[in-house]
């Protein structure tokens, strides 16, 4: 075993911005005057290196001698000084560490080394135990991180316990209610306790046996309103309108919506009413009148999309421009960094599973006032302050380090986002028709895992977010955030934009919500995965943890055996780590296997049955006249006052600042700028970018995606359905070329519905 060697590295004076800020948001926003002084220092600890690799590594990898100064083994600090250490907690990605990693790996051309990272923080002045404390809760977000020991470790290998078998739930069939909730309230499911009751009876009656721990897991992520949708599908049974003088535009709205049901189903349809049915009418009914003749539908459910005749050195091609919204409010709530970079990964891969390449980005987000003291957080939130400032430091990093242009960015403030933060990421990406292969599943066909490795963050994550959030959440739901891995997604959509890959590739999914299970679940009727194949970022995983753990960073993969050694080549060139997984079955069963065991057996019917059946009726509360934003100010008495009140509106304040933040010009395909005008203050108010054609090829084609209305997506009272109807409507308003196709607008669509 070789020695642990330790190192810190400060930024000298002049360089040391973080620091300099750290001490500025301790003084000011924290409120303690006390701290005179703050340094900031990254520590590394390293195993596995000799002293010629260390003294290579020190000052080309883990520093900047011009920016930084070294210091070996311990770091010297005067009397008075009072330091503490912060780290990720076990199994958290650590993205500093990772690249060290590899980077030092690339500079010895050997064996992969042991890199674990912490943040020092040295404070000076008169600091009391308590003052302390205070300062450290406020640094460390417990969601991620933990106080980390200043003494040295002999040794970086992770104590990993061995994981048991994975058990059955002796019993299960034969509980009775009360049981039954006991056990559902021990488990903290996402699913109703119907659902779970649901589960009894089908294990008991077709299956003949108790489930095992990771059944129950897999069909509660199969069946959370992430992945399916729950509240959206609910049946709704009488729906009561609230007499008011501004009832009646919502009944004529839902006697439309009945219109209009009545016009694409027919009068005698059985089809539910739900929230989901009547975000998509509108989209239905153009279709049905053949509006929308360049919609792209298959049995794939990546993203939407559209055909687009795209100009290119003077010839016409048919491509595919496809559209993706990802909301990322829980996760950005309890861990704002890792949320919203993961809400722009989580939206790219959507796009990206369907073979297109992501070129543009947007991020509308809703937050509270910022500017009010930390003092008057609310219990078991995270300071609107940080929470802000590390979302989009979060969402700003991944884009930049994956290379999307962000062309379009909004943050609205309003008091009802303190009780959870908005975070929206939406995406555009396109490819050429032909590019793009859609196939069948067939029996025999292999599934390939492609990209990074699994590990425990991002476990529950579609179960958390279909979850009430409580003031426990952000100190027990750490690892369902995932930690996002921007250059592994970026090595994806380089090999994926290749079109002889894109040509073997038959289906493929994304490890967004619910990792292996719903994945590699969704890919076919019948499938049998073997789980200790998947690549692990760490040993001590077992079966259940290996089954639901999701990320940005992977993609489940279907290709025709004859095509799995020159796919794998594919990756290899790209240095993405591709394993053979799992197989198509003419059994439509989906079948986990762990250390040689069936650990998950189900039926296909049974899992698509989505739970049991839900329905509700609904009162549909009206606001009175005075407190709608719509209302029309009529006359103004004081001018002056009117005026300066509305300047003093945090969303009248510029947000340059924050814009700028994100790269809009990347790939060069940006035609807009979100700022304009002779002085570049202008405010955009769309985002517009070309198609992204091959190197060295001339597009005449631009791209259009919507601009953004915080009354209909923000304040609407249809809040709710929103994601399903900009979904839909994105089919109509991206368009290519001919602008004279865009028929309607947001307002004059939420109209006719």
């Amino acid at each position: 075993m070789s020695e642990v060697i330790r190192i810190f590295v400060e930024k000298k004076d002049g360089f040391n911005v973080l620091a300099k800020q750290t001490l500025w948001d301790i003084r000011h926003n924290l409120g303690m005057k006390s701290v005179e002084d703050l340094r900031y220092i990254v520590r590394y600890d390293l195993e596995g290196l000799t002293k010629e690799e260390y003294d290579k590594a020190k000052t080309i990898v883990l520093s900047e001698p011009n920016a930084d100064v070294i210091y070996e083994e311990t770091l010297p600090v005067e009397d008075g000084w009072k330091v503490f250490a912060m780290e990720y907690l076990p199994g958290q990605y650590d993205q500093r560490g990772d690249s060290a990693e590899q980077c030092v790996q690339l500079l010895t051309q050997g064996e992969r080394c042991k890199v674990l990272t912490a943040r020092v923080i040295a404070l000076k002045g008169n600091i009391t135990d308590e003052e302390l404390v205070k300062v450290e809760e406020y640094l460390i977000n417990p969601v991620e991180s933990r106080l980390a020991s200043l003494e040295k470790p002999k040794t970086l290998d992770m104590e990993i316990p061995v994981p048991e078998n994975v058990k059955r739930v002796e019993g299960f069939n034969g509980w009775n209610d009360d049981e039954m909730q006991k056990y559902y309230d021990s488990m903290g499911f996402a699913m109703t306790l119907a659902d779970l009751k649901f589960c009894r009876d089908y294990f008991r009656d077709t299956e003949h046996r108790d489930p095992s721990v990771t059944e129950l897991r897999v069909i509660d992520t199969y069946w959370s309103d992430h992945c399916r949708h729950t509240t959206f599908l609910t049946r709704l049974e009488e729906i009561e309108i609230e007499k008011s003088a501004l009832g009646k535009v919502i009944e004529d709205a839902l006697s439309e919506y009945y219109a209009t049901r009545d016009e694409v189903y027919g009068k005698d349809t059985k089809r539910i009413v739900s929230l989901m049915d009547m975000a998509l009418i509108g989209m239905k009914s153009l279709k049905k009148k053949g509006l929308i003749p360049d919609l792209d539908e298959s049995e794939e459910i990546n993203a939407c999309s559209i055909q687009v005749p795209v100009t290119i050195d003077g010839k016409t091609e048919q491509w595919l421009v496809q559209f993706k919204n990802e909301t990322h409010n829980h996760p950005t709530e309890i861990e704002p960094f890792g949320g919203a970079a993961t809400c722009l990964g989580g939206a790219i891969r959507d796009p990206l599973s369907g073979r297109t390449y992501v070129y543009q980005a947007m991020r509308v987000t809703g937050a509270a006032d910022p500017t009010v003291s930390v003092k008057e957080t609310l219990k078991g939130k995270l300071p609107q302050k940080k929470l802000v400032r590390s979302a989009a430091h979060g969402y700003s990093s991944y884009g930049n380090q994956i290379g999307l242009a962000t062309g379009y960015v909004k943050e609205v403030y309003h008091p009802d986002y303190v009780a959870k933060r908005m975070e929206i990421g939406a995406v555009l990406g396109a490819a050429p028709r032909r590019a793009v292969i859609r196939e069948n599943s067939d029996p025999g066909d292999i599934i390939i895992l492609l990209g990074g490795r699994t590990g425990r963050d991002g476990i529950g994550g579609a179960t958390g977010s279909s979850k009430v959030h409580t003031e426990a959440s952000i100190e027990v739901c750490g690892a369902e955030v995932q930690k996002g891995n921007a250059p592994t997604e970026r090595k994806i959509q380089r090999m994926f934009r290749r079109e002889e890959v894109s040509h073997i590739i038959k289906k493929c999914n994304d490890f967004g919500a619910g990792g292996v299970s719903v994945a590699i679940g969704e890919l076919a009727a019948g499938l049998r995965v073997d789980l200790d194949k998947v690549p692990k970022k760490y040993a001590g995983l077992d079966g259940t943890e290996i089954a639901i753990s999701e990320s940005q960073e992977r993609m489940a993969v279907v290709v025709d055996p004859k095509d799995v050694d020159t796919f794998l080549g594919y990756a290899n060139e790209e240095n993405l780590e591709a394993i053979p997984v799992a197989v198509v079955t003419e059994d439509p069963r989906l079948v986990l296997v762990w250390r040689g065991k069936e650990i998950v057996n189900i039926s296909r019917a049974f899992l698509d049955t989505n739970g049991a059946h839900q329905e509700n009726d609904v009162f549909v509360e009206i606001p009175k006249a005075e407190d709608t934003p719509l209302k029309r100010s009529g006359d103004i008495a004081d001018v002056k006052e009117k005026w300066l009140s509305t300047l003093s509106d945090l969303n009248a304040c510029s947000q340059k600042g924050l814009v700028e933040m994100f790269d809009s010009s990347i790939g060069a395909a940006s035609v807009l700028m979100p700022y304009g005008g002779k002085y570049q203050l202008t405010e955009t108010q769309a985002m517009v970018a070309k198609v992204p054609v091959p190197d060295g090829k001339t597009n005449t084609v631009t791209m259009m995606s919507y601009g953004f209305d915080p009354y209909v997506s923000s304040w609407s009272p249809y809040h709710g359905a929103v994601y399903a109807v900009t979904e839909s409507l994105s089919r109509i308003v991206a368009v290519g070329g001919d602008y004279s196709k865009v028929r309607f607008t947001f307002q004059e669509y939420f109209r006719r519905m």
